[in-house]
Order: C-alpha cells, then sequence, then structure tokens
C-alpha cells in the first residue's frame, strides 16, 4: 500500500488509517471526515452512555461532541483488521472464548457454543427493567443499539462485532478520564472548547466521569471474556493509580505522611487494613527498609523510572491492554498476543514523550488545550529530568514543583541548553522503533498492518 505524506503527516496518517475500518457510504460524508471519525463512533457511544436525566446526557456526550484524534479506538480497530490476515489454523487459542467471536460463526472443534444462551455478543444477560430499575413504554435497550451498515463492513473486513465494540469501550474510559483530568488540573480548555468542568462544573464533570466508567464496565462485562474484562477494568485502576502517582511523586517527596508539596499531614493508618504498596512499584534504593543517602545519578534514575512507569499507567496501559484484547478476542496465538501488547505498550510511551515535547513548543491554540501546563503544574517530565541529569541545581526546582517566581522560566532555558527537547525526542523514536519490531514479528503483511506502521512513524512527527 502507497502511502504520500502531506503538510502534516500525523493528520495524514490518521485519514487514511480511518479509510480502512469506515464504510465508505460514511467516508462520502466530509462532517464524519472533519473529526476523523471511525463508523460513527461517536453515535455508537452516544447509545451506549444513555442515561434517563438529559444534562447527565448532554454532560457524557460532550467531549464526543467535539474534534479529537481518536486515536486509541482507531488502533484496536486496525490492529483487528490486521489480525484477520491471520490464516485461521494459526489463530488456534479459540478455546478460551465462544465461537460468536468470529465471523460467520463456525463451528471449531473442542469449542463450546453460546450461542443458544446470548443470541447477540453484546447484549445484555440480565432484564433490562432490572438493569434500569423501571418497566420503559417500549423495551429498547440503550447499549445495544447496532449502526445498521456496520455488520456487512465489518464481516468483509474481518473486524469481530466484539473488536468493535472494544474499540468503543476504550474511548469511554479515556474520554471519562479527560473529564477527570480536567477537574483535577483545573483546566479551562479541551480539544478548543471549553473544558467539562467550565461548560458545566465539577460536580457534574466527575459524575459524569464516573458514569461513563460506569457504562463501560457494563459493556466490558458483556463482551464475555473473563480475560479481556480482566484486562480492561484493570486498566482503569491503572489510570487512577498513574494519576496518584502524579499527585504525589514518592521519589522526590519520599515522606508517605505528607501530601500537598509536604503541607499537609494525613492520618495514620490504624493497620486494620494492609496499606503496603505491592511489588510492582517504583522505589528509591534501600538499605534495611531504610532509605539511605544516594549519589545524583541514582536518583534521577529513579525518577526516570517513576516518570516511566507513571507513563506506563497514565498513557500506555489503555492502549496496550486494548492491543491485547484485540488479539486475544481474534484467537491469536500467545506470541502474537504479547507482541500486540507490547506494540501498545512501546507505542504509548512514545505517544506521550511526543506529548512532553509539545507542552514546551506549541502554543495553546496549537494544542487545543494549554501550554506549558505541565511545569506550570509542577511536573518533572523527560526534558526536565534530562537536563536535571546535566545540572544537579535543578533539583531543588523540580523538589518545589517549580513554585517560585522565575523557576518555570529557567527551567525551560535549562531544558535548551542541555537539549532536554533532543534527547526526549531520541526516546521517542527509540519506542517507536521497538513498536514496529513488535508490528512486523505479530502481523502478516497487509494495509492494516501499513497503516499501523505509517500511523506509528507519524507519532513522532506530529504537531498536536
Amino acid at each position: 500500500m502507497r502511502f504520500v505524506r502531506s503538510a502534516s503527516s500525523w493528520t495524514t496518517a490518521i485519514e487514511t488509517a480511518a479509510r480502512l475500518v469506515t464504510p465508505r457510504a460514511i467516508l462520502k460524508d466530509p462532517i464524519s471526515l472533519v473529526s476523523h471519525e471511525m463508523s460513527q463512533l461517536a453515535t455508537n457511544i452516544g447509545s451506549l452512555i444513555g442515561s434517563g436525566h438529559p444534562t447527565l446526557n448532554r454532560i457524557g456526550a460532550y467531549y464526543f461532541e467535539s474534534q479529537g484524534k481518536k486515536i486509541r479506538p482507531l488502533l484496536v480497530l486496525l490492529l483487528s483488521r490486521a489480525l484477520s490476515e491471520i490464516p485461521l489454523e494459526q489463530r488456534d487459542r479459540l478455546k478460551k472464548i465462544d465461537d460468536l467471536d468470529i465471523p460467520e460463526q463456525p463451528v471449531y472443534p473442542g469449542t463450546k457454543s453460546l450461542s443458544a444462551i446470548f443470541n447477540d455478543p453484546t447484549g445484555p444477560i440480565t432484564p433490562l427493567k432490572i438493569l434500569h430499575g423501571i418497566s420503559p413504554n417500549i423495551m429498547l435497550d440503550p447499549l445495544t443499539k447496532p449502526h445498521e451498515s456496520l455488520p456487512e463492513f465489518d464481516h468483509n473486513r474481518g473486524i469481530l462485532p466484539k473488536q468493535r465494540r472494544l474499540a468503543e469501550i476504550v474511548e469511554m474510559i479515556h474520554t471519562a478520564s479527560l473529564l477527570h483530568d480536567d477537574v483535577i488540573d483545573n483546566s479551562d480548555s479541551r480539544r478548543n472548547r471549553p473544558s467539562g468542568n467550565i461548560a458545566f462544573n465539577n460536580k457534574m464533570s466527575v459524575l459524569a466521569g464516573d458514569f461513563l466508567l460506569g457504562r463501560a464496565s457494563v459493556s466490558i462485562s458483556r463482551l464475555r471474556n473473563p480475560e479481556v474484562i480482566e484486562l480492561t477494568s484493570t486498566s482503569i485502576a491503572n489510570l487512577v493509580e498513574g494519576e496518584f502517582m502524579q499527585l504525589k511523586n514518592t521519589i522526590l517527596q519520599p515522606d508517605e505522611d505528607l501530601i500537598e508539596d509536604n503541607t499537609k499531614r494525613i492520618p495514620k493508618p490504624t493497620g486494620a487494613v494492609p496499606t503496603e504498596p505491592h511489588e510492582y512499584s517504583v522505589r528509591l534504593p534501600d538499605s534495611n527498609g531504610k532509605i539511605h543517602t544516594i549519589t545524583h545519578e541514582q536518583n534521577v534514575d529513579a525518577a526516570f523510572e517513576y516518570y516511566t512507569h507513571k507513563t506506563y499507567l497514565k498513557t500506555a496501559s489503555l492502549i496496550s491492554k486494548s492491543c491485547r484484547s484485540a488479539a486475544i478476542l481474534s484467537g491469536a496465538r500467545d506470541n502474537v498476543i504479547e507482541n500486540c501488547y507490547q506494540f501498545g505498550r512501546n507505542l504509548g510511551l512514545c505517544f506521550q514523550l511526543v506529548d512532553d515535547i509539545l507542552d514546551y513548543t506549541q502554543t495553546s491554540e496549537q494544542l487545543g488545550k494549554p501550554g506549558l501546563a505541565d511545569l506550570n503544574l509542577g511536573l518533572a517530565t523527560a526534558p526536565i529530568l534530562f537536563a536535571w541529569k546535566e545540572n544537579p541545581a535543578l533539583g531543588e526546582l523540580i523538589q518545589r514543583k517549580f513554585k517560585q517566581d522565575g523557576d518555570v522560566e529557567t527551567a525551560i532555558m535549562e531544558v535548551h541548553k542541555h537539549d532536554g527537547l533532543g534527547k526526549t525526542k531520541e526516546l521517542a523514536v527509540k519506542y517507536r522503533d521497538l513498536a514496529l519490531q513488535n508490528l512486523r514479528e505479530a502481523l502478516p503483511e497487509s494495509d492494516s498492518r501499513s497503516a499501523l506502521e505509517f500511523l506509528t512513524n507519524a507519532v513522532v512527527t506530529r504537531t498536536k
């Protein structure tokens, strides 16, 4: 497949990729192309998030109305189509899923059909009057209305119904996190519109985000695949843990009893419930359980490890786990599933590193959200960490979260002086190359794989 570069390779990559997972009839509608919608994604999600309260519906749909990259569902759909190119005899992990996951519902040896129990692979399990607590005049399920033109299109492209629903779920989870983040960060804009907390208010934004997560959880359960349910649900918990890592950096602020820049002391635990962090966490080198004096290099390395893990939890987890889920639903073998997961992880880390660069180089108008937001929020991202490695004195600014007059300006100057942006770009390219390697090891050649490669390459050159 031949791709032609334009002035914006990122926009071109998204539009080209979207054409592979969007019915031609919808592509003829220029309105859908303006926001790069994949097969009326927002319309389908709107049916999933419908509630009985009009105001909740309006704020729940608010971010879906605006122009956005929709990169996460696009990746799921493209990857799903690329996975369908793997011959069925090489997708023999089907014993862990039911035959409703496969187009035309073929019967595989040793595969138990659930079609007698579930006619619709994404339909309700419990009676609707119980789910909604009321008996409607017309028994329609607002959570499972399909788009009329999708089944035949998806069948022809090898996209499974559950993979299409997975793409919608992923965008719901991501959008819920945006509603919450904008409240936490006191943001005033998102995608060139007033943010949800400004257009409505903080309480409604938080509740709408919670509602989206609740609706997403319902849709996750209806995928009826325990492994995918576990992965997707864990990605929600990962988002929260990553946000906490950002709110309280335990490497730079190791005192567990203090929060809010060490100005507020929290209650001591009673011991009735265990509160120790699990082993999958980042900590400073210690001796006999006590933090000891470490070198500047060790401190910076620990800060980088903390930053990378936080980035995985906040950004790469949802992408990587959704890519892994798409591969599981396809019945692919373990090595393919693992490469799909690593692809999403490496691409997610690359994506965030580029975001960190753009925060320094682009204006608020170009980004569609506030520029220099990370420094103003006191966050130490990759560019300033690279500068800190060269200039230990920056540790004091990072420690106080750039709160004193002139700290932000000094940080910007030091980042440019020590080529923090260039070094961050090199690290992003490293993750991009790993993601490309994962794609080539997991998938046969196809238009969809080429589109994924093109999209991956475009991540490092995007400008918003």
